[in-house]
């Protein structure tokens, strides 16, 4: 058991981390930016540690800043919950080569599986069945066109990296897949700081498989456990 925890995020999801910790008599350690000052998961944490202004990419996305803030406060782990950092490989790798423990999945296993490209073609290599979509990043909207009227509208539009819905959109019409596009990046930049957008799938397939479905709601099942 460790004696100190430090929590990567903010919000709820930090707090949930937080009140877990309390249960097991593990003291925690919570990180925030210049705009969460007063935010509850500052409260309710032991210590706090302030890095950097509200921008997410200038603070929560900063993870120099936050294997710093452990080293600091004595955090034997780092627990990033989910979003933000949570899914970048390199991040875990950092936390580790700190000497620091991570508390998730191994670097390998977030390679092979934190972004959606690269899931989904390991998961077409392995004869996992899958709703109609990309394998590669999307270059641009043109591309992004062609490959929407290949599939047929209504697509579904996601980015590479995170998940809590960040990043996504569903185009019913061409018209719209441009504006679509730009908005996704641009949440996604903001949310992970990355503006891969990483697939476009068949949204009226998804919604018609039941296994689809299941698949997709396991992720918000495994955050709330």
């Amino acid at each position: 058991m460790f004696n100190k925890v430090l929590i990567a995020n903010r919000g709820e999801i930090a707090l949930r981390v937080i009140r877990a910790c309390q249960e097991l008599g593990v003291k925690t350690v919570a990180v925030y930016s210049e705009a969460d000052v007063r935010a509850p998961h500052v409260r309710e944490a032991d210590e706090a540690v302030l890095i950097g202004p509200p921008p997410s990419s200038e603070s929560y996305l900063r993870g120099e800043k936050i294997i710093e803030a452990a080293k600091m406060t004595n955090a034997e782990a780092i627990h990033p919950g989910y979003g933000f950092l949570s899914e970048r490989e390199w991040f875990a790798r950092a936390v580790r080569d700190a000497g620091i423990v991570w508390i998730g999945p191994p670097a390998e296993a977030i390679a092979a599986m934190g972004s959606k490209t690269s899931a989904r073609t390991l998961a077409v290599a392995n004869g996992v069945p899958v709703v109609p979509g990309t394998t590669e990043p999307l270059e641009n909207a043109g591309e992004a066109e062609k490959i929407a009227k290949k599939f047929g509208y209504p697509v579904l539009l996601k980015a590479a990296a995170g998940g809590g819905g960040k990043g996504m959109r569903v185009v019913s019409a061409q018209k719209d897949l441009a504006k679509a596009l730009e908005a996704a990046r641009r949440e996604a930049k903001n949310a992970f700081g990355d503006d891969v957008s990483g697939e476009i799938r068949h949204a009226a397939a998804a919604r018609r498989d039941s296994g689809a479905r299941r698949f997709a709601r396991q992720r918000s099942l495994a955050r709330r456990a």
